[in-house]
């Protein structure tokens, strides 16, 4: 089952947080059993060229590698999917403006606005036909709520099907 699925069915998922780039990390933690690893780019110095290599590391040791991008930004998130991350968590969601914002920018029309790339999630154009037709249904999304305005609008928030989870803060 996947982690999509999982997430889907209210499965238990394992996960861990990477705050430090090295590529070892991974293979360190991968006897641990754990579903997927999230990347944060929100709270450290991980730029794109390091999380390139985190990806590759997370996804050799068969484990989703998500990231937690700095905020709901259509072009950062198109680069960080486009590098290979399987899904996203946007922070700071406080309405169902920002939801949708957060939606369209991992989706691909006619469920969102992302941008067609040929990049290395797309296979360098080798996979692109088979990524794109599949993306909608395989990416993950999970939006964060982090202030009262979030608990407020929470009916909203949790009515867009497209948001496969909810993660609270801060933590």
């Amino acid at each position: 089952m996947s982690l999509k699925q999982k997430l889907r069915k209210n499965k238990l998922t394992l996960g861990c947080w990477l705050t430090i780039s090295n590529p070892l990390i991974p293979e360190i933690l991968s006897p641990a059993g754990f579903d997927w690893l999230c990347v944060d780019l929100e709270h450290t110095s991980i730029d794109l060229n390091q999380l390139l290599t985190l990806i590759i590391s997370i996804e050799n040791q068969k484990m989703v590698p998500l990231v937690r991008v700095g905020e709901n930004n259509p072009n950062l998130i198109k680069r960080v999917m486009d590098i290979g991350a399987h899904g996203v968590i946007v922070p700071n969601i406080n309405s169902a403006e920002e939801a949708r914002q957060a939606v369209e920018s991992v989706k691909y029309p006619p469920l969102g606005k992302r941008g067609y790339g040929v990049a290395r999630a797309q296979g360098y154009g080798h996979d692109f036909e088979e990524y794109t037709s599949q993306w909608n249904k395989s990416s993950i999304l999970i939006i964060q709520i982090e202030s009262i305005y979030a608990v407020e609008n929470i009916e909203k928030l949790l009515k867009f099907e497209e948001v496969d989870g909810i993660m609270v803060g801060p933590y």
